[in-house]
């Protein structure tokens, strides 16, 4: 029977009674055992792998790093993945969430052997143990946590509040993938997981693949409960249900208990998602699913020392990390460490020779099917270029610049509405942003996809479609998770969004940046399609939401990271924005930020001008100027479309209240261009800085965002004494477009202004220009009040040249 919202109602939750054989269980419990004596070994010991004589200080590390309390949790999920793996002959991929769980990940992959394919130096025999244990939290060795370096994984570990999200963006258009998850129990506490349950209402179950969450709670984080771990059995599941989910519970500390309870939650739940999947694809049923969720109640540092020091351990929040810490110098902590070591019995798991016992490798999947080999977690395998249209198709026609507006976002709707439907049989790019499409002038895209959605639609509803590929929620976070794990696992999209609640995803671009300088080192990672950023109703055109909604700032966060990542593009007009979308779609392993306004814009270039323009970065635009062939006395430089609409505004009043003075005018497209050489690939050597600003005369930067971030950029350069920025610096209302520019001082008026100020001469010379410019400024101030509109002379301004 279905609620009256056309959703399924979900199953009585239940276990199915568990088929392992004696057989299957004893293989199960030997690889648990073997990746926690892994685990175990990494944090601890530098040398003597086997236990092949006993301990002593020695053997152990001099500096224990590492966290223990998650990983024998980890190491079961890993354990019980691969018997289903392998015998449901599975694609799958996992995401692994708790913070610091890499000796768990580290553990499975050199056990499945994919480790030691990845790192032939690392065998996968004693050698390699002993290698695999000193590398790890090791100067020159590999991070505590999972990271690029991990074959398998897509998620940085430690990463909070994303795993889910990541996991969703994986499945989206890899319909025969299965993608587990498991969340920590204080990774579950944040706000982006909390959302994150959610992404269910939009995976399709024709040509999504599926995603298998396991909420681990083991009960604590560093210090303190959490509070999932607290919550009565009944009222967890009231809270999964109500996120739409069919708990399968798995509790205990026996392991052979857990092993067979957890045997039969992976079968039920796998069984679940096979029956939705068929259900969805060969009946055509379009009820919302309810997918299965595994709820794992294990003990923290389950099989750990129980107690230290007479305090308790196991099972407590004195587990997260290393339990026993002073193993060097206390010989009754080193006595510990070797009995709690001996306890999983390694002389039964592995060989002499330190290869891994039959029994341990009997659950464990062959080929591309081991989670450490899976080419999901290596994307850029899967990678394929997208088909993009003839830009000149698309493209606004200029005869002259300034002739004609048209609005930049809706113009690159167009293209993305062509890549949209170029793709939609392969399926494999998307549209992302925080309900705002429409708003944004991209729209189009409707005309191809709808808007993912698998809950109840309405007939008011409009361009909601059970199987869309443009994602809307009200959520960054997710859309920004989503779209991770997508281009991760190898396809390509792009994330729209009102420039100011960008920042809401600051910590999230902050990792992924991370991941991605740090995977262009490892030559066996594949580069994958470049993660894309469209900012619009920008801080200049943000006059009817006012101050709340004014902030430049995601380009000064983004250009603090990597140089070898991150590209800044701010495109004056439509047809630039065109050439500057093309190329970011096309790129590989790059954070690109977009900003370009969605209302109307004059155009300046044409499509074959602003190509060679876009492909320059920066450039002098000699239509603009009054050079003449000659030196310029200053410099106007803009980068933004509001500010190359200023800086043109004002070197059209220079032209003609100073005829004399030769003005160049240079509009910056990209911003790293502003950086040294040595310091970011797109950077001018000095030489062509000096050639297109001048090492002598004043330069007048009109930028989009906060000024002082150009002065970041430029500081080593030699004319930086002369360069005066104006920009964003924190006035903001709600008022008219040009008022926004006047209480910013980055208007036409107080250009010129500096120009007399700054050009040697002209403060006498040209006083009376300045006073009128001055007494513009004040005529702006008394007409907005009085009309609440702008000047007609600057509403109704057009480009004279």
């Amino acid at each position: 029977m279905d609620d009256e919202s056309g959703d399924a109602m979900p199953k009585d939750d239940h276990t199915a009674a568990s088929t392992l054989t004696d057989e299957e269980l004893r293989g199960l419990d030997a690889h648990w055992r073997a990746a926690n004596y892994l685990a175990v070994g990494q944090i601890y010991l530098m040398d003597n792998p086997l236990l092949t004589e006993p301990l002593r200080p020695e053997h152990i590390k001099p500096r224990l790093l590492g966290h223990w309390g998650t990983s024998p949790g980890l190491n079961l999920v890993y354990t019980h993945l691969n018997r289903v793996i392998r015998n449901r002959g599975l694609d799958a991929l996992c995401v692994w969430g708790p913070g610091h769980g890499g000796p768990a990940v580290l553990a499975g992959s050199w056990l499945d052997g994919s480790y030691s394919e990845t790192y032939p130096d690392v065998p996968r025999d004693a050698e390699g143990m002993a290698r695999l244990f000193r590398q790890f939290s090791f100067p020159g060795g590999v991070p505590s946590h999972v990271a690029p370096e991990t074959p398998g994984s897509i998620h940085e570990g430690g990463e909070l509040g994303y795993s889910l999200a990541h996991a969703y963006g994986a499945a989206f258009d890899n319909p025969e993938l299965v993608v587990a998850c498991v969340i920590g129990d204080g990774e579950a506490e944040t706000g982006p997981l909390a959302a994150s349950w959610h992404s269910d209402k939009f995976l399709d179950p024709v040509h999504d693949g599926a995603v298998l969450p396991v909420l681990h709670l083991n009960g604590y984080k560093i210090a303190n409960p959490t509070v999932l771990s607290r919550l009565p059995e009944a009222e967890l599941d009231a809270l999964l249900r109500g996120y739409g989910y069919e708990p399968l519970h798995v509790s205990g500390e026996d392991p052979a208990m857990v092993h067979r309870a957890m045997a039969a939650a992976m079968d039920d739940a796998l069984d679940r998602i096979s029956l939705v999947q068929e259900s969805a694809r060969g009946e055509g049923v379009t009820e919302r699913p309810h997918w299965p969720v595994i709820v794992l109640r294990t003990p923290k540092g389950w099989t750990g020392p129980a107690e230290v020091d007479g305090l308790p351990v196991e099972g407590t929040w004195r587990s997260h990390q290393v339990p026993l810490a002073g193993v060097r110098d206390n010989p009754a902590h080193l006595a510990q460490l070797e009995h709690w070591m001996r306890s999983y019995r390694p002389e039964e798991l592995f060989g002499t020779d330190g290869r891994p016992a039959p029994e341990v490798l009997s659950c464990v999947p062959a080929g591309e099917r081991r989670l450490g080999a899976t080419p999901h977690a290596n994307g850029g395998l899967l990678t394929r270029e997208l088909p993009l249209p003839d830009l000149d198709a698309i493209a606004v026609p200029v005869d002259k610049p300034g002739a004609t507006q048209h609005e930049p976002t809706r113009v690159a709707g167009t293209l993305l509405r062509q890549v949209m439907k170029d793709t939609r049989t392969r399926r494999d790019f998307r549209l992302v942003g925080p309900d705002e499409t429409a708003s944004n002038r991209l729209e189009a895209v409707y005309d191809v996809s709808g808007k993912a959605w698998q809950a109840a639609i309405l007939p008011v509803d409009e361009h909601l479609e059970r199987h869309g590929r443009v994602m809307e929620v009200l959520s960054e976070h997710l859309c920004q998770g989503w779209l991770e794990g997508y281009v991760l696992t190898g396809r390509h999209g792009l994330f729209s969004c009102y420039e100011a609640f960008v920042h809401i995803v600051d910590s999230m671009v902050s990792q992924h940046i991370k991941w991605l300088k740090t995977a262009r080192d490892l030559p066996w990672r594949a580069p994958i399609p470049s993660l894309n950023y469209l900012l619009t109703s920008h801080v200049w055109r943000q006059d009817h939401n006012g101050f709340s909604h004014q902030d430049p700032g995601f380009v000064d966060h983004v250009l603090n990271k990597s140089p070898a990542v991150v590209r800044v593009y701010l495109p004056p007009d439509a047809n630039t924005l065109l050439s500057v979308t093309d190329h970011v779609l096309r790129s590989r392993d790059y954070v690109n930020v977009v900003v370009a306004g969605k209302q109307p814009c004059f155009d300046w270039l044409s499509m074959d001008e602003a190509r060679v323009h876009c492909a320059r970065g920066a450039g002098i635009w000699e239509w603009a100027g009054s050079e003449n062939g000659g030196e310029p006395d200053v410099v106007l430089a803009c980068a933004g479309d509001v500010p190359t609409l200023e800086v043109l505004a004002a070197a059209q009043l220079l032209r003609r209240h100073l005829p004399e003075l030769r003005v160049r005018v240079v509009n910056v497209v990209d911003m790293t261009r502003l950086l040294p050489h040595e310091e970011h690939p797109h950077g001018m050597t000095d030489f062509e800085y000096d050639g297109l600003f001048t090492t002598d005369k004043p330069v007048i930067f009109a930028y989009h965002g906060y000024p002082w971030l150009v002065h970041r950029l430029a500081y080593r350069r030699t004319g930086h004494a002369n360069l005066h920025v104006r920009g964003y610096k924190e006035s903001g209302t709600t008022t008219t477009p040009f008022d926004m520019v006047v209480r910013n001082d980055l208007d036409r008026y107080r250009l010129v202004m500096d120009v007399v100020d700054r050009v040697p001469g002209l403060a006498v010379r040209a006083a009376a220009v300045r006073q009128a410019m001055a007494d513009e400024r004040t005529r702006h101030a008394a007409w907005i009040r009085a009309h609440g509109a702008d000047l007609p002379e600057v509403a109704e301004w057009v480009w004279d040249g």
